[in-house]
């Protein structure tokens, strides 16, 4: 089992920065790929981005290429997704997720078998 807490949402107004955090606790070994997913209201879960554990690539979606940006603080155990230049447009809760080894594909969220419980980030125009 992998834990995951995320953190750092909050109401920010457009062209702002957040950065959310994601602690994971539990067999964190066993975890291959982090990602983070967000749902807009009315919406499916959404692909934002993915790093590989072992740090060999981390991936975007391309709507947030450039301005968002995964980092990793692995002697806390901790993801974070810096946003950059947010829009009304992202507002949407964030969960961060934990996905094993030999999954097909890590943009999809079927990939991953342990969530956060999300984080609301809100922008307002």
């Amino acid at each position: 089992q992998v834990y995951l807490v995320e953190s750092g949402g909050g109401l920010v107004q457009a062209g702002d920065s957040l950065r959310l955090s994601c602690t994971s606790s539990g067999r964190t070994s066993d975890t291959y790929a982090m990602g983070w997913f967000r749902r807009l209201p009315g919406k499916e879960r959404e692909f934002v981005a993915a790093t590989f554990t072992d740090g060999s690539y981390t991936f975007y979606a391309d709507s947030m290429t450039g301005r968002f940006t995964i980092s990793r603080d692995t002697a806390r155990n901790t993801m974070y997704l810096h946003m950059n230049s947010l829009k009304p447009d992202d507002t949407a809760v964030y969960y961060c997720a934990a996905a094993p080894p030999r999954q097909m594909n890590y943009r999809h969220y079927a990939a991953y078998y342990y969530w956060g419980q999300g984080t609301q980030v809100t922008v307002s125009s």
